[in-house]
């Protein structure tokens, strides 16, 4: 029976074989690699890397797709919300030090999922990601420019990103109304040691008033933690690097603020 994309899942197949063959090549799935799909739908970027892969872990929500899956005896199929998934966890379970991890996102969740993947980066050796290309952009963007913010700082903290590979609506079934893109985010192996809830917390009001200068935002956060650092707040959240905001979280920590 042909499968129906459904919307509450975000569902956009990928359907192009050149954009697969190249997102494999990117990839480059090696035998010993425990890899894990997120997403996998209709096989699209499953049955390639299973042609370079003994075995494959992948992540699958709807119901219809997991019976369809399991009858693939390669995979190890985790019928389950991704956002609830422990990768740590799944790491021990499939005896590996780290996980590789792909995968062509709904744009619903994608960035949720960043977020949720973002502490458990010591468990994952590298992601690969079709993602909404405005929300690539916004990753790998540089201090001063439009599409610096938030997301930016949170995971240039922690993983050095690169856009590989623009995707254009016509590679999906149905088509979907934005662009794509593909990123390879690399776990920093230096970085600095931060409480993320506290530091998720920091940078969303840093960026909370995008026009204002910081004094009238973060200055008044700063002040309710009797703040006396050097932090200058006459700028506008996205004129400051990132390595100054890990700075001032670092500050703040040793405080215990």
């Amino acid at each position: 029976m042909k499968h129906r994309p459904r919307k509450r899942f975000g569902q956009h197949f990928l359907v192009d074989e050149s954009v697969v063959w190249r997102i494999v090549q990117l990839i480059d799935p090696q035998p010993a690699d425990a890899m894990v799909e997120i997403g996998p739908g209709l096989g699209a970027l499953t049955r390639p890397l299973l042609e370079r892969l003994p075995r494959l872990t992948v992540i699958e929500l709807d119901r219809d797709l997991v019976a369809r899956l399991r009858a693939d005896k390669r995979l190890n199929v985790i019928a389950a919300d991704v956002l609830g998934v422990d990768f740590g966890a799944l790491a021990r379970r499939l005896g590996a030090v780290r996980l590789r991890v792909c995968g062509n996102l709904p744009y619903n969740i994608s960035t949720p999922l960043l977020f949720h993947l973002l502490p458990q980066a010591a468990c994952i050796a590298d992601q690969h990601f079709m993602l909404q290309k405005e929300v690539v952009q916004r990753m790998v963007a540089v201090p001063a420019t439009k599409a610096y913010g938030r997301l930016s700082v949170m995971l240039q903290w922690r993983y050095e990103m690169a856009l590989l590979l623009d995707v254009p609506p016509t590679a999906f079934s149905p088509p979907p109304r934005v662009d794509s893109a593909v990123v390879r985010m690399l776990p920093r192996q230096e970085f600095a040691a931060l409480d993320v809830p506290a530091f998720t917390d920091l940078v969303r009001i840093a960026f909370s008033q995008r026009r204002k200068l910081l004094r009238h935002s973060l200055g008044k956060w700063l002040d309710a933690r009797d703040f006396a650092g050097d932090f200058d707040l006459q700028r506008r959240g996205e004129e400051v690097p990132v390595a100054e905001y890990v700075a001032l979280a670092q500050q703040l920590q040793r405080r215990g603020a």
